[in-house]
């Protein structure tokens, strides 16, 4: 891998999965689960070089064999930025008002499509994918205020159906930029979004602002109870899986993707996180494994260094499974 010559990182949040050519969605079915892998120094700069014997995985605590797909970081990007409009989200306006200019460098790649979504107590696709850099730039110079909403679960699962409706071989990235806790969200419950996340190759880079008034969405206070409807052995990854959420739905949703989580507060700290994150969007070394247990329900999966270095390795920390083919 080499380091990219445009401004980089945020969406790794992280965790834009690159997709291997024979399957974009991890089923079992196919027998592979795909893990994009972002590792940093103690300076958060991107470290190259790797190779798949560097790495170890283990699924459910099994060690498993690593693949490792040297032609990932080539493959052209579909993004969808999903933008809270509700809520004291028109304060942060000022502060974002630089974003086109930000996701400028990678809506410049060759073969990138991007979608832009708005969302208050609803939904709104303001933009469909396309190559076409002034629609989006149009559509992102003119955020309209919405109503009094945050429905975040809503967004991503939103979000997450149309990247997963993209054509094979290309990276999937969420950009979400939201408060930290959901209100308002009615059609995707946690388990839901739990479920969107580890079936589909997505990255998700999330950042988030702290509004001065924000209220738990019902679920985190426990009354969707059908949320915790599991079949025993999923029932304790699951919960921890929505405590995570209910504490902090865009920071939870990005660590199970391995893409990066930042909070800011100044238009500086805003652009400083998107440089990061363009510039990580392609410095992510796509592993995969075939698992040598592919029993149905969510995994857990967790990816070390075999000679650890002094930094961070961010990858997804699950995957859901939906058992052999019948």
């Amino acid at each position: 891998m080499r380091p990219q010559s445009f401004i980089v990182t945020f969406l790794s949040l992280i965790l834009v999965s690159p997709a291997i050519p024979q399957e974009t969605t991890i089923h079992t079915q196919s027998n592979v689960v795909l893990v994009p892998v972002l590792v940093k120094d103690g300076r958060g700069h991107a470290i190259y070089g790797l190779q798949a014997q560097d790495f170890l995985i283990e699924d459910n605590g099994v060690v498993q064999g690593v693949h490792l797909d040297e032609a990932a970081e080539a493959e052209p990007v579909s993004l969808v930025i999903a933008i809270q409009n509700g809520g004291s989200a028109v304060r942060e306006f000022p502060r974002i008002r630089g974003l086109s200019a930000m996701v400028q460098p990678i809506l410049d790649q060759e073969g990138t499509l991007t979608a832009v979504v708005e969302f208050d107590s609803g939904i709104e696709l303001s933009q469909e994918f396309t190559g076409d850099q002034r629609l989006v730039d149009n559509t992102l110079k003119n955020l309209q205020a919405g109503d009094g909403g945050a429905a975040i679960l809503d967004a991503v699962k939103y979000s997450i159906n149309l990247l997963d409706k993209q054509p094979v071989g290309r990276q999937r990235v969420l950009l979400l930029v939201s408060e930290t806790r959901d209100h308002g969200s009615r059609s995707a419950k946690i388990h839901d979004v739990v479920t969107a996340i580890g079936e589909t190759n997505t990255t998700v880079y999330a950042l988030t602002f702290s509004p001065a008034m924000s209220n738990v969405l019902d679920t985190g206070r426990g009354a969707n109870k059908d949320d915790m409807k599991a079949a025993p052995d999923l029932l304790a990854p699951l919960e921890l899986a929505f405590q995570a959420m209910r504490k902090n739905t865009p920071k939870a949703i990005s660590s199970m993707t391995g893409g990066e989580y930042a909070m800011f507060e100044s238009q500086n700290g805003f652009e400083t996180r998107m440089v990061e994150f363009t510039n990580h969007l392609h410095s992510r070394y796509l592993l995969s494994f075939q698992p040598r247990d592919p029993r149905p329900g969510l995994h857990e999966l967790r990816v070390s260094l075999r000679e650890p270095v002094k930094g961070e390795i961010l990858a997804r920390g699950s995957y859901w499974a939906n058992g052999p083919a019948q």
